[in-house]
């Protein structure tokens, strides 16, 4: 990430200072000179300060992608191109993807977006097989799910949800975007590479009442709401969701511990349900 004319910064870490070194030896073995520095922000710009220059910039990249996505998405339903164009789009955008993935340090905030609108024109050359909703929920009782560190509006009704109707005994774990390894049976959502996240353009939310078959009286109009709060493409534009955004961003302040705002959060979907069960196309009070 550019700092300066000619200055530029990368995270302090074990690969990318593999990466350096690797860089130097090569310099070396062809008579050349290089040092490699560490460097520490005295004055000026603070250290989350240019975490936040990183996401920008990923996050700008990423922007960039879903629009091409989204474009491609739309050639498709046209059939304006041929199935063999197609796919080699389509391995393009995922081979973008992975590149923008490997200097994403920080958790871009529009990289699941974009990820998800990338699985989804694979989808369309290759759909999944999934095992029916009912059997997949009795098969996948009493797991651990992961998801990412700072958990906000998507995260909350994906974990209310998995708690709720999918796995009762569910147990969540919070970690860094980045660089996680799941250990054996842990389930991973809303983050790179999991199991349960971003599908086309469905959020978490989403995906996860389509693979499980969750369709309960209300449901719907909750799973609206998260959709337009997290992708701000105001899709489904239901009156009650400016208000459901104010409420996540006042847990959020109040609870700074992801299993407070979980907490919360989950009272705060219970009351939503039953009052939106009360009519299935309930679209605010009478």
């Amino acid at each position: 990430m550019p700092l300066k004319n000619s200055v530029y910064a990368l995270p302090n870490a074990e690969g990318t200072l593999e990466d350096l070194q690797w860089i130097r030896r090569q310099i070396m073995a062809g008579g050349g000179d290089a040092t490699i520095v560490e460097a520490e922000f005295v004055e000026g710009l603070t250290d989350p300060e240019v975490e936040e220059l990183f996401r920008s910039a990923r996050d700008e990249d990423f922007v960039e992608l879903a629009a091409e996505a989204r474009g491609l998405d739309e050639l498709a339903q046209k059939a304006v191109e041929p199935q063999g164009s197609f796919e080699a789009d389509v391995a393009r955008l995922e081979k973008r993807l992975a590149e923008l993935a490997e200097i994403d340090f920080f958790g871009a905030l529009q990289r699941e977006t974009a990820a998800g609108l990338v699985r989804g024109l694979r989808a369309k050359l290759r759909p999944p097989e999934r095992a029916a909703g009912q059997a997949q929920r009795e098969r996948l009782q009493g797991r651990t799910w992961v998801t990412r560190t700072g958990v906000h509006v998507d995260r909350i009704g994906s974990a209310w949800l998995i708690r709720r109707f999918i796995d009762a005994d569910a147990a969540f774990k919070f970690v860094p975007a980045k660089g996680y390894v799941p250990s054996a049976g842990e389930l991973r959502f809303d983050m790179y590479e999991a199991e349960f996240t971003h599908e086309g353009d469905r959020c978490t939310f989403e995906t996860l009442c389509a693979r499980f078959g969750v369709d309960e009286p209300g449901l719907s109009a909750i799973a609206e709401m998260v959709h337009d709060i997290d992708l701000k493409d105001r899709k489904y534009d239901r009156p009650e969701t400016p208000g459901l955004a104010s409420a996540l961003i006042g847990i959020c302040l109040a609870e700074p511990e992801d299993e407070g705002r979980l907490r919360r959060g989950f009272d705060l979907f219970d009351a939503l349900l039953l009052a939106f069960a009360r009519k299935s196309d309930w679209r605010g009070p009478r």
